[in-house]
């Protein structure tokens, strides 16, 4: 795929015109669709085993469903597939224009399922209860990712509408992404033939350092996550009786827990969860630290009296080390717990487990499968007092982006030049989308375009989650840019 002279790059009449017609679509018509869909508790799989029956992901799928087939493009084709026993994706195919209507296919991917509620809400607010304020919309699902399937559309149409020539242009919406993405290999499979030769995958899921330029997102980490549990009793015992006698279960997981990384530091210890960290990525982090400074740890909301200039981290405050940190090294999270009592009705009993949910977040070219194997070996052999251990886990290989063609890297600066007065800015994200694996390893001639809206505080997966509708309008006219150049 090369840029073409008659419609790349574009002058500054052509982008304002398109910036203006993706902004009026965003104000009529998307943010009223994203208020309705954020009242979809729409959970994915992972966290509503019920999903069939509650029929949130099938409201909000028949949504989007309704809204493109509302959009005025010609020529579309759409539907709903649901293969059996999966959660459906939504799947629309649209003809290339002009010049580019025989050129490589572009692959536009978005999701519709979300995360579950979270704890810390406003008390105005609430993850099914949307809020436009101060230019953003809170509510659950409203950036991550729900807003990538009407984005897309205003991007396409808005390129029709100034007869600006395009390649042909296919939608992959799914519904399991938050759930790691399980159900969607077979789809894949079903689908390829009819997607064709795909030069260019624009996946809108991804974070923005800042709201001052566009981002291209250069390497998700992968995943490792489970339950450990830890056994030594069959109930619950009088802790006076027992304390001293019987370990605790808990004391039991730390030691466990430090078998895995430096408590005091959280540098992981196994060499299977480390990588070489390739020189570009190195080079990149450097670029992204220098745009964003000490902002890399002040933007987290820190519980400390002084704020975050009184936070003392556990490594460095280097932001070159910090990006790093979060995009090419392994880290370690408790995210959740089991057998333990809330704090107002817990008595003095020594109890018989303690389960504890592991995130893991490793580095983007260790391979997930081996990495679960490792935190299996390191928690269930020669455990202390021999207590009974299991971890039940699962995996997730992350992805590091294949070398960005020229016209794309060409592409990236002058639309984010176009719209934020800045060039682009790329580095790593330390979330994981499995969908950029499986489409590398499915499509490994395309280039990949992973971009989206998750910028400071918008808090994606916790409370308060919020979509910068300023920056969501140009984020997609830059993707109209960067499609029209494909």
């Amino acid at each position: 795929m090369t840029a073409r002279p008659d419609t790349f790059p574009f002058n500054g009449d052509e982008s304002s015109k398109l910036l203006a017609r993706v902004s009026k679509q965003w104000d009529a018509d998307i943010v009223p669709q994203l208020i309705d869909y954020v009242k979809l508790p729409a959970k994915s799989p992972a966290f509503e085993a019920e999903w069939k029956r509650a029929g949130q992901i099938q409201r909000a799928i028949e949504q989007a469903q309704k809204f493109v087939a509302a959009q005025p493009v010609k020529n579309m084709s759409l539907e709903v597939i649901t293969l059996e026993g999966r959660t459906p994706v939504l799947f629309f195919d649209i003809p290339g224009t002009g010049t580019k209507a025989n050129g490589k296919t572009v692959l536009l991917y978005g999701h519709l399922d979300k995360q579950p509620e979270m704890t810390g809400w406003r008390d105005d607010i609430g993850p099914w209860t949307p809020l436009v304020e101060d230019g953003k919309l809170y509510g659950r699902g409203s950036a991550d990712d729900g807003y990538a399937v009407f984005a897309s559309l205003a991007a396409v149409i808005a390129l029709d509408a100034e007869n600006i020539s395009r390649p042909r242009v296919l939608g992959l919406i799914e519904t399991c992404e938050e759930s790691g993405s399980f159900d969607l290999p077979p789809y894949l499979d079903a689908l390829s033939a009819r997607m064709g030769d795909v030069g260019l995958v624009v996946a809108l899921d991804s974070g923005a350092g800042n709201y001052d330029q566009l981002w291209a997102t250069t390497s998700l980490r992968g995943l490792v996550g489970g339950t450990l549990t830890v056994r030594m009793l069959t109930e619950g015992v009088h802790s006076g009786d027992a304390g001293g006698v019987v370990p605790s279960t808990f004391r039991v997981a730390r030691q466990l827990l430090d078998r895995i990384d430096d408590s005091a530091t959280g540098v992981t210890k196994s060499p299977v969860f480390e990588t070489k960290i390739p020189d570009e990525r190195i080079q990149q982090a450097k670029q992204a630290a220098a745009i964003l400074g000490e902002s890399m740890w002040k933007r987290f909301p820190w519980q400390s009296c002084g704020g975050a200039h009184e936070f003392t981290l556990p490594t460095s405050k280097d932001p070159v080390e910090l990006i790093l940190n979060r995009t090419w090294r392994a880290s370690l999270s408790i995210t959740g717990a089991d057998g333990l009592p809330p704090t107002s009705s817990a008595g003095n009993v020594l109890r018989p487990y303690t389960a504890l949910t592991l995130s893991m977040r490793i580095p983007p070219t260790v391979n997930a499968d081996e990495a679960v194997a490792e935190v299996k070996r390191l928690v269930e052999n020669d455990t202390p007092y021999n207590a009974q251990v299991a971890f039940d886990g699962h995996g997730a290989t992350g992805w590091n982006a294949p070398a960005f063609a020229p016209w794309l890297t060409v592409a990236l600066d002058a639309a984010s030049m176009h719209y934020f007065g800045k060039p682009a800015a790329y580095m790593g994200e330390g979330g994981t989308i499995p969908f950029m694996g499986m489409l590398g390893a499915k499509f490994p001639n395309a280039q990949m375009l992973v971009t989206g809206v998750l910028g400071p505080k918008s808090n994606a997966h916790g409370p308060n989650e919020f979509l910068h509708i300023e920056y969501a309008k140009k984020v997609t006219a830059a993707t109209a840019l960067v499609i029209a150049a494909a």
